[in-house]
């Protein structure tokens, strides 16, 4: 059976990253993607230039009227905006524990531009993290959650994974592409281990959307049924060739989106 992943997120009309990028990746590591927006943005590859908000009260509207249906085997949340929305997702997804809930809390751009008000920071921090399986931030994302420097050393990184879990998810992935030298590697508590993932890092101007990309092809691995070392694993391979076949696309000027299809169009270029 082919399962249901649904993600919460804002859009990008550009196509690399927040519901655009979702719903590739989703569907790219074999499930139904699913999807609830919670902002429109008017933005490419050079750069966001307007935001309109979903209301909180259409936000919950949208994932009542999803659960109603079809069945929900997983769920990715994104970009959530405000402290209302962030609430208001929290109060629609509220008992529905046996859904595993990815959380990538998009906070801080790769440019280290802020992308939350504070105030949904806090709402995002007492009332998603809770709810989350897992919780998948980089590392200025990360030390933002937990009020402390930006790790970075191997050592801070795998620190900062188990204090995530003590404000609710059950693991956290933290992100190392902002880390000093030539890999990228991620690490992983879960149930009481680390567990690290490696990667050479790829030097390009293509990583629009990655964080994106990472957090709902790992719902949807989950979602198949992955233990979460395994599905961890599995996505971040999944991101890892991704990048690399960036460069086959011609989809902007500034920063461009990942190939989420790369193992699946490895004729078209």
């Amino acid at each position: 059976m082919i399962p249901n992943v649904l993600s919460i997120a804002g859009s990008d009309p550009s196509g690399g990253a927040g519901i655009q990028a979702d719903i590739k990746a989703i569907s790219a590591n074999g499930a139904y993607a699913m999807a609830v927006l919670t902002a429109l943005t008017a933005q490419n590859t050079r750069g966001v230039t307007g935001i309109e908000l979903v209301p909180p009260s259409f936000v919950t509207a949208q994932i009542k009227a999803v659960f109603a249906d079809p069945r929900v085997d997983a769920v990715k949340i994104g970009m959530v905006a405000t402290g209302p929305i962030a609430g208001a997702v929290a109060e629609a997804l509220a008992g529905r524990g046996a859904v595993p809930i990815v959380l990538d809390p998009v906070m801080i751009a790769k440019g280290g531009a802020t992308l939350l008000p504070e105030e949904a920071v806090s709402a995002l921090r007492a009332r998603l993290l809770p709810l989350a399986s897992i919780v998948t931030p980089n590392l200025p994302e990360a030390a933002h959650l937990l009020g402390r420097p930006v790790a970075t050393t191997r050592d801070e990184m795998a620190e900062q994974a188990r204090a995530l879990t003590e404000l609710g998810p059950r693991a956290a992935l933290v992100k190392g592409g902002h880390l000093a030298g030539g890999d990228s590697p991620d690490v992983l508590f879960a149930g009481g281990r680390l567990h690290w993932f490696e990667a050479p890092r790829i030097v390009t101007a293509n990583t629009h959307g990655t964080g994106c990309t990472l957090s709902a092809a790992l719902a949807a691995r989950i979602a198949r049924g992955a233990p979460v070392e395994a599905a961890v694993d599995a996505a971040k391979r999944y991101l890892s060739a991704a990048i690399a076949r960036a460069g086959d696309l011609s989809a902007g000027q500034g920063h461009g989106p990942v190939h989420h299809f790369a193992d699946l169009w490895k004729d078209i270029q």
